[in-house]
């Protein structure tokens, strides 16, 4: 079994293309979605498409919360609230009853998936930290959790401390704890902007990042065509 694990997809739609079809070669059996579907970039109800006939488990971003919210965005900056109240105009009734019905958190298999943190999902506090993982680890009742969230893959690990790490390829331990951040298909924000995601092999316990190119001046064009923020299409160049 290889399980592919993704999200942060912020409505990009050629970057989602990329991940899939890699995916695919690499011999991925399952998909797994982790949130944040909508938000940023143009192409929202593309995104949603692709992720409901996957018909695979997703989990609620905060985006996806405030794209199907009332009333103004809150706890963004204004590009953040310019592309969801943008967003939300896109989106069609169905798109939001399905953006509603996602879960915060799932345990699939032997592992737990969540957009954000275990201790507190509602909230979207962001795992950067040491401290940060120790709190989420307190609710992992599972030996691997994956999340999203921060945009930028990494991976924490118990010991006599909570451990942070960068990872390409690794085998997990049997024994101990692992968080693993599996980096953002959409916007990535760690310098590098190739789409991002994980493949895992729960029998073999190795996990992979895989870090594709994407046609990103399709996805620029389309934002600035769309009236968005002309940053959110140039930091998509840079990975920030």
């Amino acid at each position: 079994m290889r399980i592919a694990l993704f999200g942060d997809i912020h409505s990009n739609l050629e970057a989602l293309h990329s991940i899939l079809a890699d995916a695919q070669i690499q011999g991925c059996t399952h998909y797994i979605c982790l949130g944040d579907i909508v938000g940023y970039n143009a192409d929202p109800v593309g995104c949603i498409d692709i992720i409901r006939k996957l018909d695979c488990p997703t989990i609620k971003g905060n985006h996806d919360e405030q794209a199907v919210m009332a009333g103004a965005p809150s706890g963004f900056n204004d590009m953040a609230e310019e592309s969801l109240v943008w967003t939300r105009r896109q989106l069609g009734s169905e798109d939001k009853a399905w953006l509603r019905s996602l879960r915060l958190q799932r345990v699939i298999r032997d592992f737990t998936v969540v957009h954000a943190t275990l201790d507190t999902p509602h909230k979207w506090g962001y795992i950067v930290t040491p401290g940060d993982a120790a709190a989420s680890f307190t609710y992992q009742k599972t030996p691997v959790c994956f999340c999203a969230h921060t945009h930028e893959p990494v991976l924490f690990r118990t010991g006599i401390a909570v451990r942070k790490q960068p990872f390409d390829k690794i085998t997990l331990t049997p024994g101990s704890h692992y968080l693993i951040n599996v980096g953002s298909v959409g916007q990535p924000r760690d310098g590098d902007w190739r789409a991002a995601y994980v493949i895992y092999k729960p029998e073999t316990m190795d996990v992979e990042l895989r870090r594709i190119p994407y046609d990103i001046e399709t996805t620029q064009k389309k934002i600035l065509d769309a009236g968005l923020h002309p940053d959110l299409a140039e930091r998509l160049a840079i990975g920030r």
